[in-house]
C-alpha cells in the first residue's frame, strides 16, 4: 500500500513565490509593452500635427 506524502510547507511556499514572481514578470511586461506603444502612438500624432 502506497503512503501519501505532503509536501513540506517550505516548498510550497517556495513554489508559490515562484509562480507569483512568473506572473507579476510577465504582467510587468506587459504593462511595459503597452505603455511604450501608447507612448510611441502619442509621440507620432504629436509630430504629424
Amino acid at each position: 500500500m502506497k503512503t501519501y506524502r505532503k509536501p513540506s510547507a517550505s516548498k510550497l511556499v517556495a513554489k508559490f513565490d515562484s509562480e507569483l514572481r512568473d506572473l507579476i514578470m510577465s504582467d510587468l511586461k506587459a504593462i511595459k509593452a503597452a505603455k511604450n506603444q501608447f507612448s510611441n502612438q502619442t509621440n507620432n500624432s504629436l509630430t504629424a500635427a
